[in-house]
């Protein structure tokens, strides 16, 4: 389960950083080729990468912290990770399907629509959650939730 979850932790990061290159390139430029290509790329990561590794690394990671000394309501740096990978995740699935029409109007350019703006706040914001999860899930820094501290010491009783 640990290897799931750090490959679909990592695979996320990854996709998000190409992401960010083909974003930074939409904002950049004008070239109707160009943009036709990048937004063709964003629509194909995020559906068919970036969602699916999302909810495997959120799911993968609630399964673990389940199956481990760390728990899910137990220590802080888990909560916050928890917390904190939901929200990216939440947000993705919103934004997502906007990636995806801005992807369909570059393909078929009859349509007239072309999309307006583009999504580099999401993407930088996405990777600056993601790689300060990976460093608290990296790190662990100490404290106990109450939750935790109170099972702490029902364990401490217990045992003696």
């Amino acid at each position: 389960m640990l290897s799931l979850h750090l490959v679909s932790s990592m695979g996320w990061l990854g996709a998000v950083v190409a992401y960010l290159a083909l974003d930074l390139t939409a904002a950049g430029s004008q070239d109707p080729e160009m943009l036709r290509s990048v937004w063709t790329g964003m629509g194909l990561i995020v559906s068919v990468i970036i969602v699916p590794l999302a909810i495997a690394s959120l799911l993968t990671g609630i399964i673990q912290s389940l199956g481990t000394k760390w728990g899910l309501f137990d220590h802080w740096w888990v909560l916050i990770s928890l917390a904190l990978t939901i929200f990216a995740t939440v947000v993705l699935v919103i934004k997502a399907p906007d990636i995806s029409a801005g992807a369909a109007a570059f393909a078929d350019p009859s349509s007239g629509h072309v999309p307006q703006g583009n999504s580099l706040l999401h993407s930088i914001g996405g990777l600056v959650i993601l790689l300060f999860v990976t460093v608290i899930n990296v790190f662990k820094p100490a404290g106990l939730t109450p939750w935790g501290w109170k099972k702490q010491q029902s364990r401490r009783v217990a045992s003696k």
